[in-house]
């Protein structure tokens, strides 16, 4: 995992310009009636809802593994993007087509780059990257730090200097396990 995270490109972020309606989330694009969201909940369940009509879910549980939680219903959880919008914005995708954004933004070809957790860890995490924000259910951290390098490697995304040294020290505590990234762009 080092030497992936050695790839990435360091650089400054700047926000300039970022709004969240820049890139476009939450489409059905395989026009199956599911929207992304719904597309993660489904696949993500540990327990199935059950569908009805306009792909509106009932019932079902979930692992939120941010904060080491099981959650009945999906109206306690929110659909994380793992690198925020904003911080995809700041670390590149701010040069991207509208086009890619969406891609990005409903990304359903990594198992990484969405998830489902508790709306209050989500909430909690907003926009931070790993340098102010990780996941309080400690024994996440790890597969969280290879997940996030993994999604800036398929996404092409640069990190800043403060991100490859909080990534860098949480690595210190992990094994080093080999990941497989299939690059988007």
């Amino acid at each position: 995992m080092q030497e992936v995270l050695a790839r990435l490109e360091v650089s400054n972020e700047d926000r300039t310009g970022y709004d969240r309606t820049k890139f476009k989330h939450w489409i059905d694009a395989d026009k199956d009636g599911c929207n992304t969201r719904a597309e993660v909940l489904k696949a993500e369940a540990i327990v199935a809802p059950e569908q009805g009509s306009k792909c509106v879910l009932t019932g079902g549980e979930w692992y939120s593994p941010y904060d080491d939680r099981y959650i009945d219903g999906a109206r306690g959880l929110d659909i994380d993007h793992l690198v925020p919008l904003a911080e995809a914005w700041d670390s590149g995708a701010s040069v991207w087509s509208a086009a890619e954004r969406e891609a990005y933004a409903n990304d359903l070809g990594d198992d990484r780059a969405l998830i489902a957790v508790s709306a209050a860890s989500n909430r909690s995490k907003a926009d931070q990257d790993p340098s102010t924000w990780l996941p309080p259910a400690a024994g996440y951290r790890c597969q969280y730090a290879t997940d996030w390098i993994a999604d800036k490697t398929r996404w092409n995304l640069s990190i800043d200097a403060t991100e490859e040294a909080a990534l860098t020290g949480e690595l210190s505590r992990c094994p080093n396990v080999p990941i497989t990234v299939t690059t988007a762009r």
